[in-house]
């Protein structure tokens, strides 16, 4: 494909020029806001960051990328006091308070605060797997969930425990560690009130107080001893296999 030509100036007044873009025809006032527009097209990518090596179009995007690095959050919710590196965020969290979902699912009318959210949604209906990771070849419909799995593989852990150092792979990990040191228990049973810090351990003891406790399905067709756990299952077959 042959590369777009330059800018042409085109002249709006006596005193002042414009910069008119030969492939989408966009007019700016500023030379450096057209060259900055022109990398758009050309996929170029000339500003770099130096802590990462992440490439950018646009020198105010490197500039916004860069405070993740410093920790810098300028902005701030008027509402909740949450903090952002850039503006693009906070416009997005503030979604959050006014309940405002303006795209919405043309297959099942779900509706979302954010169209990227809506674009990610959409891959659940079309059971498209765009991205695979080049290890091991597991398929995922997001960039993110890609991102986060192949930490299996690189053993990256970039969230650490601000009490004891520990490291994790996921944010979702360090939270649940962190309710060791505030001996925080989130998750209780609506049946006692029995306490635990992770979720699965509920769902398990929740087990004792209904019918799939008790409900065995899995039988021996050895001595007909049952078990409602496969593991459990498992275990006792093999007594009989030894």
């Amino acid at each position: 494909m042959k590369a777009p030509a330059a800018a042409t100036n085109a002249p709006i007044s006596k005193d002042k020029k414009c910069f008119a873009c030969n492939v989408c025809v966009k007019i700016f006032s500023q030379k450096a806001d057209f060259i900055s527009h022109f990398h758009t097209h050309t996929n170029e990518k000339p500003f770099s960051c130096n802590v990462c090596k992440a490439k950018f179009t646009h020198r105010k995007t490197l500039k916004a990328h860069f405070r993740t690095h410093k920790k810098e959050k300028p902005f701030s919710c008027d509402v909740c006091k949450a903090q952002f590196s850039q503006k693009y965020y906070l416009n997005r969290h503030f979604l959050t308070h006014s309940n405002e979902k303006p795209f919405s699912c043309d297959e099942c009318g779900k509706e979302f605060s954010q169209k990227c959210s809506l674009n990610r949604h959409l891959l659940t209906h079309t059971n498209e797997k765009l991205f695979s990771c080049d290890t091991c070849g597991k398929e995922f419909s997001h960039k993110s969930s890609l991102k986060i799995h192949f930490r299996i593989h690189s053993n990256e852990k970039p969230f650490s425990c601000n009490t004891c150092g520990k490291k994790f792979s996921h944010s979702s990990s360090l939270k649940v560690h962190n309710c060791i040191h505030t001996n925080e228990k989130p998750y209780s049973c609506d049946g006692c009130d029995q306490k635990f810090y992770h979720k699965s351990n509920l769902i398990r003891h929740f087990r004792t107080h209904t019918k799939e406790f008790t409900y065995k399905r899995y039988s021996c067709d050895v001595c007909g001893k049952e078990y409602s756990r496969k593991g459990s299952f498992d275990a006792h077959y093999k007594t009989h296999t030894n």
